[in-house]
């Protein structure tokens, strides 16, 4: 695997990271059809822990096989596919090789009657990430919960243990609970500042929602109003983001949320294209859809990274 320029010049900004953490990067960046362009699609499938089987695979039934998720993600060109340890396990010898993988570590679940105390439990091992191949673990935190502090010292230990054994990190950063309100969940101010929590808490790849553009604090609001730190559109906001993110110095994939139309999904790739962002960590937008309607959606989303559309 011959290394782009592209590819060489992200991997510098990691200068702590050993070879075998680097290579895994290399591994997840040079994979599909964004492979080298520093662009990333991945496919999500942690959702049928997050809302339930049902609401996360009625809607097409050919969900319910773990199986069907990596192929989707094979078949579409994808970066890489995220799963918890029970999916990938599900289809871990059929599927060896194929693509890079993505150990999601800790999930939360729509049973529980949390919300200030928003938290997830851990529910994989290190150990298990690299039992199963996988290039990377994942994990979520959720700024502004009474619980964030467990969390970040769960994700520091976990951390610690991937990257010495040469595995790179992927953080969920999403503002919840606490002090913040619904809207302020996806205000730009408290998205800028759980994008730049999770760089300082060491992850190489940096997982946040679209911002809005709300103010949540109030002294926050002073300086965005006072400065003109401009986030009146939403590419302005993804290249804000990528400043909170060491000046664009950490690989930021921002969530495609809940289903919407296919128009919204290439407006907001566009949007993450012109700001600067490094792609889409796509899901129930995806495998929601029948199979050949989510092909075509993700490889469009592809030709918008590409600048070919």
């Amino acid at each position: 695997m011959k290394l782009t320029r592209r590819v060489k010049d992200i991997l510098a900004n990691y200068e702590s990271d050993n070879p075998g953490t680097k290579a895994n990067l290399a591994r997840i960046l040079m994979e599909g059809k964004l492979g080298g362009t520093g662009k990333l699609v991945i496919l999500p499938v942690d959702q049928g822990f997050e809302h339930g089987p049902a609401r996360s695979f009625g809607p097409n039934e050919a969900g319910y096989d773990p199986h069907y998720h990596y192929q989707l993600a094979i078949d579409a060109g994808c970066n890489a596919y995220a799963a918890p340890l029970g999916s990938l396990e599900a289809g871990a010898g059929t599927f060896a090789g194929s693509i890079p993988l993505i150990l999601k570590m800790n999930s939360a679940n729509s049973l529980s009657t949390q919300k200030e105390n928003a938290d997830q439990a851990v529910t994989a091992s290190v150990q298990d990430a690299l039992r199963l191949g996988c290039s990377a673990i994942g994990f979520t935190i959720y700024p502004g919960s009474d619980s964030m502090y467990n969390q970040y010292e769960e994700f520091r230990e976990l951390s610690k243990e991937a990257k010495s054994y040469g595995l790179a990190t992927v953080l969920w950063s999403y503002p919840r609970g606490g002090a913040i309100t619904k809207d302020g969940e996806l205000a730009i101010d408290v998205i800028g500042y759980a994008a730049h929590m999770a760089a300082l808490l060491g992850a190489h790849i940096i997982k946040v929602k679209l911002p809005s553009a709300h103010l949540e604090q109030a002294e926050a609001k002073k300086v965005y109003e006072s400065k003109n730190i401009p986030i009146a559109t939403q590419a302005e906001r993804v290249k804000h983001i990528m400043q909170c993110t060491f000046n664009g110095r950490r690989i930021v994939v921002f969530s495609g949320g809940a289903t919407k139309g296919e128009d919204a999904v290439f407006e907001d790739a566009r949007a993450i294209r012109d700001g600067g962002g490094n792609g889409s960590i796509i899901g129930r937008n995806a495998f929601q859809r029948p199979r050949e309607d989510a092909l075509k959606l993700l490889d469009r989303i592809m030709k918008i990274y590409q600048g070919r559309e």
